[in-house]
């Protein structure tokens, strides 16, 4: 599982290291850390390509410089889990690597899921970091460190504590800090009204990653100073290296063992050739022995297993000694907690269906606009109710829009913060009906609901919305038995998408959608007056997320 689908890296905080190793950083990417090590003898060196977290990547790097390859090279590409993961499922020409250390075997679960079916779904724990609670040193010491400790659960009781959370949907340091947070109130009279109340807390301050959260800090050189927050969740290493970057605004790291550390896996993916089976042999026996283990240690990360810190144990806000914190609970249990989190704070991935038929023409009576333009108008609006890190695609659906296709894509799937800033709502009231387009509604509700069962994503409410002036109207595409049988076959309690039907003015068909929609698990919705989509609209999705 992972993080950022917009692109965006979390920073490496590391010093130089003693080997004299630096990753460059540019603004927006990570630059790829080439490492070769091939005799000039060789004729027909094999390449080996590594794709790491940015977290373990400089260990990796160090290890790699120490091998003595007979015959082949490694290349060493440090890539955030998330944007890993939708890679190696789309298949989209790039090089695929041999080899992938991402920062949790949650990051291996979400590739598989994904589709990538030559991804394990586990892999032999190379390091590990301890996922704590990251507390500002005031509030620390206002709870008696360092003479003491405190709890998960004392922090976030203290008076002022303003709490944060990296997106569990794209950071397994969210997703597993959900089981510390259910930890720290199950002494609470009710402990499912007050973990849903501690949630909400969290959700309004939750960010991408800790570097977001970091940069909030109270007096942080990275831009902090507006809605600080002062407690969040991160890994132990990057905490370490936090109060080595930012020593004004040090952080105090408060563990839990009932949370899973992160345990970079070493997976090995499909298609390594004879040639390249040596070298990564020789890489995975080095990054599993000392050598690894070494590399590890300079980098401020654990041994697998979470032994002591060896190298970054003068750092007093960390405890140097071997931390044994929960494993990793089972997948099902894991999207549970996502589906809750979600649940309460409406982090959500949608897919948007806008007839633009013929009929979308018509004139609403009183505003001197068509149908057509007051659902983009309500489209656009509704995009202001949705967090900025839900992600939303947009399609346009008729008859014959894209080729033999009834749709075509309006919005590809981002962030809604990033389609804001990239001026989508400009283009949406642009769109026009197709003057004499017919209502492919069938064809086009069983592709985008397929979609949205391939793309399926936990922590975030999965979505497909329709919103139409008729019923279908497209004689050559699937019939309304068999879209309700395909329906059928797609649906897993487990992973729910419901199907929410907006029908627009006094032509929409309700019985049409009651049917669609409810064997989804979803709900039809009808505005009469087309003039009031926008109310119905927002009350389709209030009373969904209330749900």
């Amino acid at each position: 599982m992972g993080r950022h689908s917009d692109g965006r890296r979390r920073r490496l905080l590391v010093p130089a290291l003693a080997t004299g190793l630096v990753l460059v950083l540019g603004a927006a990417a990570w630059v790829t850390v080439s490492v070769v090590r091939a005799r000039p003898s060789c004729e027909q060196p094999a390449k080996v390509l590594v794709t790491a977290s940015p977290d373990i990547a400089p260990a990796l790097s160090l290890v790699v410089h120490g091998l003595d390859l007979r015959c082949g090279s490694i290349e060493v590409q440090p890539r955030e889990a998330t944007q890993a993961a939708e890679r190696l499922a789309l298949s989209d020409g790039s090089p695929r690597p041999q080899v992938w250390m991402p920062d949790s075997t949650l990051a291996l679960r979400r590739a598989h899921q994904l589709g990538a079916a030559d991804v394990p779904e586990t892999g032999a724990s190379v390091a590990s970091s301890p996922v704590v609670l990251a507390v500002a040193a005031d509030v620390a010491k206002g709870l008696g460190w360092p003479d003491r400790t405190p709890t998960w659960a004392e922090v976030l009781a203290a008076p002022g504590v303003v709490p944060g959370m990296p997106d569990p949907a794209g950071d397994p340091v969210g997703a597993t800090a959900l089981l510390g947070l259910r930890e720290s109130v199950k002494a609470a009279p009710e402990p499912s009204a007050a973990y849903v109340a501690l949630l909400r807390r969290f959700s309004a301050n939750s960010l991408g990653d800790e570097t977001d959260l970091i940069a909030r800090l109270p007096g942080s050189s990275d831009g902090g100073g507006t809605a600080a927050v002062t407690a969040f969740p991160a890994s132990e290493n990057s905490l370490l290296r936090h109060n080595i970057e930012d020593p004004k605004s040090p952080l105090v790291a408060v563990y839990s063992t009932a949370v899973p550390a992160l345990d970079y896996p070493f997976a090995e993916l499909g298609g390594i050739t004879p040639q390249q089976r040596p070298i990564v042999d020789a890489l995975r026996e080095a990054v599993l022995g000392d050598p690894g283990s070494d590399a590890i240690a300079k980098t401020g990360l654990r041994a697998a297993g979470g032994q002591a810190l060896r190298e970054h144990a003068d750092d007093p806000r960390v405890a140097p000694q071997g931390i044994r914190a929960a494993g990793l609970p089972p997948a099902a249990v894991v999207d549970e907690l996502l589906n809750q989190w979600a649940g309460v704070n409406l982090s959500a991935r949608v897919q948007v269906l806008i007839d633009v038929s013929g009929s979308m023409n018509a004139q609403v009576p009183g505003t001197g606009l068509n149908r057509m333009q007051v659902t983009m108008q309500a489209a656009a609006k509704a995009m202001h109710l949705f967090k900025p890190a839900t992600q939303l695609r947009m399609l346009a659906f008729s008859t014959h829009l894209d080729g033999e296709k009834d749709y075509r894509e309006l919005l590809p799937m981002a962030p809604v913060a990033q389609h804001l800033a990239s001026g989508a709502l400009d283009k949406l009231a642009q769109v026009k009906a197709t003057p004499n387009g017919g209502t492919g509604l069938y064809d086009s509700v069983l592709d985008t609901y397929r979609t949205a069962r391939r793309e399926w994503e936990p922590g975030r409410l999965n979505l497909v919305i329709v919103m139409t002036d008729g019923r279908n109207e497209d004689p050559h595409g699937v019939s309304r038995a068999d879209l309700l049988t395909e329906l059928a076959k797609l649906q897993d309690p487990r992973r729910p998408i419901p199907l929410i039907g907006v029908g627009i003015g006094p032509d929409a068909d309700k019985a049409e959608l009651d049917q669609l929609t409810a064997a989804t698990g979803g709900q039809a919705f009808v505005a009469l007056d087309p003039a009031k989509i926008t109310d119905v609209f927002f009350g389709a999705l209030s009373r969904l997320a209330g749900g």
